[in-house]
């Protein structure tokens, strides 16, 4: 089946409409977009990392000095050389071994006065300190120092004579210079990191920014927005009925006059159509289960022709777009139109026939035998009325007498012989009039069609009965039913005959069954040979009128 080329088409506009309108595609948008706050992001965050790193790392140095100043003053041999005045100057040499150690910037060990007994400088040992000793009060304490060699992390701690009185201080400090290092490899830490992230997220950013395009048919936003509203115009906008199916059978789509012909109330869409309508023809022909062009499914109140067509773009399949045409009233005005032309062509060869009995009247008129002409003319009335005379004194209703003898008489043209039974009464059918003309009239003309290229005599006979409900038969002598047919020609669309021009096939049975149904009824089709269908209907007293009355 072909494939609706109309949304590549589309697409192909929309593209070139984009090519005479530039703007920023969604790649660039979802790229901009994504780079934008991940470096916002990254920005923060290595701000915030690099503050909190600096206050760790001031914290941790100085806790360092600490631990390195508590330990110097607590070493014995410098208790005792402090109290003792330092006479063998071996201060200055053990804190230089501290600092050997432990590596920080400078060791100064001072008396409670501030005067220094070690300093890096040498030049400074034996001088007094510019600020007083702050470890007076037998406390540790943490800061930074200015100091003569630059600013460090700086931990003083007190030095405690024999008495367990402050006899001095140990001064410990690491420079700053040593501590950025560290927080510059941090930074640089924090910078590969972002640079990795980021290229990271260019790449995430165009796969997905591939994967949007390639779900979206690579439209942009405007351009979806665009369809979304053409898309609503159209369906709303057409007498047509339409519903879109995806490829698992679910309602994408579906317009005011779909959800009138199928009845369908509420939220359709994501639906499965098999919950939306009942099972049948109709649910065959919407999820494709039966296919063709045209088809034809009869509900509780419409005849819709039905189409189905699949929709694949890029060569991947989206689903499927049905579309339903109520053909009731064109229908039901064909078959009318049908019914003259049959009359027409029988009024036809019966003005032959007259013209032919006139031409014997006028013969005899001009012998000059009036009274065989009198008599002649007698027989002939008779004859037309008795057929007439004898359908009113046993079928009361006048609309089924006359659709009889109508149909007995365009059956005559066609060399079928239709009979009403002799035991056929009906007097007052409690059944609803223009239901029975729609039976009478589709099982009649279903027997008359079956006829058509057999054997002579071709005869249909009709019984009508109303002793208990409605009982009709109509029997004829054709090839009748097969026996394993005689499910499927009840169906809607089912048919073995030729197609008329401009009349579809496969619906008066179909339309039998159905009114009968709804009446509450019974409709028994027996195999051949022969046909042979009899419907019965029970009686009440509603005769008002009912849906497509009119396609007989």
């Amino acid at each position: 089946m072909p494939r609706n080329p109309a949304p590549v088409t589309r697409l192909a506009q929309l593209r070139a409409r984009r090519g005479r309108h530039r703007s920023l595609t969604l790649t660039t948008q979802i790229l901009l977009g994504i780079l934008s706050l991940l470096v916002l992001a990254v920005v923060l965050g290595g701000f915030l990392f690099t503050m909190l790193s600096n206050q760790t790392l001031d914290r941790q140095y100085q806790l360092r000095a600490l631990g390195i100043a508590t330990t110097t003053a607590a070493m014995p041999q410098i208790r005792e050389d402090l109290a003792a005045g330092d006479p063998r100057h071996l201060i200055e040499g053990l804190a230089a071994q501290v600092m050997a150690a432990a590596k920080p910037a400078y060791v100064v060990v001072t008396d409670r006065n501030g005067i220094r007994f070690s300093h890096p400088n040498p030049a400074l040992v034996g001088k007094k300190l510019e600020e007083p000793v702050a470890v007076l009060d037998g406390q540790t304490h943490l800061g930074f120092d200015p100091g003569s060699l630059g600013r460090s992390a700086n931990a003083k701690a007190p030095i405690f004579g024999a008495d367990g009185s402050v006899i001095g201080q140990v001064s410990v400090g690491i420079l700053d210079t040593k501590e950025q290092d560290e927080q510059l490899q941090n930074i640089w830490l924090i910078t590969g990191f972002s640079a990795l992230v980021l290229l990271l997220s260019v790449a995430g950013s165009l796969l997905l920014s591939r994967r949007i395009k390639r779900v979206t048919f690579n439209l942009e936003p405007a351009e979806i927005a665009f369809l979304l509203q053409e898309r609503e115009a159209l369906l709303h906008g057409i007498r047509e009925a339409v519903v879109g199916l995806d490829d698992d059978g679910r309602v994408t789509v579906i317009n005011e006059e779909a959800r009138r012909l199928l009845q369908v109330e509420g939220t359709a869409l994501g639906t499965p159509v098999t919950d939306l309508v009942p099972a049948g023809r109709l649910r065959d022909l919407l999820t494709g289960t039966l296919g063709g062009a045209d088809q034809v499914a009869l509900t509780q109140d419409a005849l819709l022709v039905v189409n189905r067509m699949p929709v694949a773009i890029g060569g991947r399949s989206i689903g499927s777009v049905v579309t339903l045409r109520d053909r009731t009233e064109i229908e039901g005005l064909v078959r009318d139109l049908h019914s003259v032309q049959g009359l027409m062509e029988a009024m036809r060869a019966l003005e032959h026939e007259y013209a032919n009995r006139l031409h014997v009247v006028d013969g005899l008129l001009e012998l000059g035998d009036v009274e065989q002409a009198r008599t002649y003319v007698s027989q002939i009335s008779a004859e037309s009325r008795s057929l007439g005379e004898g359908l009113r004194s046993r079928i009361a209703p006048p609309e089924l007498a006359a659709l009889l003898l109508a149909k007995i008489t365009v059956a005559g043209e066609q060399d079928v012989l239709i009979e009403v039974t002799d035991e056929s009464r009906l007097e007052h059918p409690m059944v609803d009039q223009a239901e029975l003309l729609t039976i009478v009239g589709n099982l009649l003309d279903n027997a008359v069609d079956a006829l058509a290229n057999t054997p002579r005599p071709r005869t249909v006979s009709v019984q009508l009965d109303d002793a208990d409900g409605v009982f009709i038969a109509v029997r004829d002598n054709g090839p009748g039913v097969p026996a394993d047919k005689i499910d499927a020609v009840v169906v809607d669309g089912y048919s073995t005959k030729d197609t008329r021009p401009g009349m579809r096939r496969g619906i008066g049975l179909a339309l039998v069954r159905r009114i009968v149904h709804r009446a509450g009824g019974t409709l028994d089709v027996f195999p051949g040979p022969g046909g042979n269908f009899e419907v019965w209907l029970p009686g009440t007293a509603d005769t008002s009128g009912t849906d497509m009355r009119d396609a007989q």
